[in-house]
């Protein structure tokens, strides 16, 4: 029988606290760049100055409440003003403050110095993704969340980045200076890295500089800081720091396979290809909102499967992809994937999950449609 049970509780808990206590942490990290080495320096130095502040302001309290306290016989003294008190508690925290605000200065001119960059990158946020634009090196891409559905819904086991996993991570150079041009194409998101001490609002209409140098490579992690829709955690950031060799190697990829996406416009597709690779376009930048076998989520994200739209007139179905709906959540794709993907979407919705319309639409068909729009 176990006759003090508090005692026994009060034991699980240590057990439990003490056994965790190795995981938690409450400070900052130092990150991996100049600027988050500077930003962490700045606030253990404030933090230290509080810590100073507090323990002579409590300690003055405390020794005053038991050194002056009435079961001793003191009786409160009895005076008006002290010029040289007030003196003091006016320019004493004036000089703190101008010892707070000197390095602070410091560090926040270094932060939103952006000139003379190796690299601009534009940064826009799209509900729910990423896309980056290497300025001038005719590179561009989408950075889509990663993590399979069945761990979002719980049918299978989180893996170790849940959720901070993306397709196409950013790809940055070791040492050289990058310079963030962040804007939105919809609503209002937050570029952030804790890792770079880079946190920029994506507003609309707006493009508000950060910038970046990171000398050790690795992988570093960041996600959407700004409540920006119903998907808002599903918009992870991941940047790849490569050596120079390595960046130069991955770039001249990139530029290939853009050069190969240009002629894959002009092939000749078949249903079959079209279909394949719009599986994989949907499964991608589809799946959220209208689920894995087009059953949707009405009433805000209707389903595809037996739609009016996928079993209807094609010119609709491709406009609907390319300008989006107004006054829903349909998003335009047109200038979000390219000729060949919005094909192949359209496509694969039309012929998937037992529409079989048997129809498709072509890069070239996209292309054209594309180009009316420009005149």
């Amino acid at each position: 029988m176990m006759r003090h049970p508090q005692v026994w509780m009060g034991l699980l808990l240590w057990s439990i606290f003490s056994q965790a206590q190795a995981a938690w942490t409450v400070n900052m990290a130092p990150g991996a760049t100049e600027i988050s080495h500077a930003v962490f320096d700045l606030h253990m130095t404030i933090f230290w100055i509080c810590v100073v502040i507090g323990i002579i302001v409590f300690g003055a309290m405390f020794w005053s409440m038991i050194m002056h306290r009435r079961s001793t016989g003191q009786e409160a003294a009895k005076f008006h003003e002290s010029t040289t008190v007030e003196i003091l508690w006016t320019v004493v925290p004036f000089i703190i403050l101008v010892a707070m605000a000197v390095p602070a200065t410091a560090t926040l001119i270094k932060m939103y110095d952006s000139s003379e960059p190796d690299i601009d990158i534009q940064v826009t946020g799209y509900q729910w993704k990423w896309h980056y634009k290497y300025l001038g090196q005719d590179v561009e891409f989408f950075s889509n969340l990663a993590t399979p559905q069945e761990q979002i819904r719980n049918q299978s086991t989180k893996g170790e980045h849940y959720l901070l996993e993306v397709d196409q991570p950013l790809v940055l150079p070791i040492g050289a200076k990058v310079r963030f041009l962040v804007t939105s194409a919809d609503v209002i998101h937050s570029w952030w890295v804790p890792a770079f001490a880079v946190k920029r609002d994506a507003i609309p209409g707006f493009v508000n500089e950060a910038w970046t140098r990171v000398d050790k490579p690795g992988i570093y992690r960041g996600q959407c800081a700004e409540l920006c829709g119903k998907d808002h955690g599903f918009m992870p950031i991941v940047v790849d720091v490569k050596s120079q060799a390595d960046y130069d190697t991955w770039l001249a990829e990139r530029k290939a396979e853009a050069a190969k996406l240009k002629e894959l416009t002009s092939k000749e597709w078949t249903l079959e290809e079209l279909k394949e690779r719009g599986d994989k376009v949907y499964h991608t930048t589809c799946v959220a909102c209208h689920q894995a076998e087009g059953q949707g989520l009405p009433p805000m994200f209707p389903a595809l499967k037996g739609s009016k739209i996928a079993t209807g007139p094609i010119a609709e179905h491709l406009g609907i992809v390319f300008h989006g709906k107004p006054g829903t959540s349909m998003a335009a794709f047109g200038k979000q994937l390219s000729e060949v993907d919005i094909a192949a979407v359209v496509t694969y919705e039309r012929n998937a999950w037992g529409n079989n319309k048997g129809d498709m639409v072509t890069p070239k068909d996209v292309l054209a449609l594309k180009q009316e729009e420009s005149k």
